[in-house]
């Protein structure tokens, strides 16, 4: 059922987002595409966990299995390589007996974890799959 109102406040509110998008400029399709690969990057399974768990103080192996529940050991050692050679985690070997390797964010892994906080803030305001078929 559709009503009539006379407040404009969410067509005042949808024109501010245009004009913020406006602001930002014309994106062409290099830019369409890199942005379509960042977001795949940045929402594929399990990345954003391992990295909120290395932010969260994991450090060696073992420390991110047990704060990643349901990833494999080695989805994990695979997910750990392709985030080091993004440069979003860094590794470092120790010449200890055993090697003891341990894997931090970077700089480049802080600021994109700062920038999924707004979406991550976003997905919370909104209504749980379970909220939505119950309503």
């Amino acid at each position: 059922m559709v009503s009539e109102s006379t407040d404009d406040a969410p067509v005042a509110m949808l024109d501010e987002h245009r004009a913020r998008l406006h602001d930002l400029g014309h994106i062409d399709e290099a830019e369409c595409r890199r942005f379509q690969s960042t977001v795949e990057f940045a929402g594929r399974k399990w990345n954003a966990a391992i990295l909120l768990a290395g932010v969260r103080g994991a450090r060696r192996f073992s420390e991110y299995r047990d704060a990643v529940v349901g990833i494999s050991d080695r989805l994990l050692a695979a997910r750990l390589k392709e985030l080091e050679g993004e440069g979003i985690l860094e590794r470092h070997v120790r010449a200890t007996t055993p090697v003891t390797i341990t894997y931090t964010p970077s700089a480049a892994g802080l600021q994109l974890i700062e920038l999924l906080q707004p979406l991550v803030e976003w997905g919370r305001a909104r209504p749980t799959e379970t909220e939505r078929s119950a309503g």
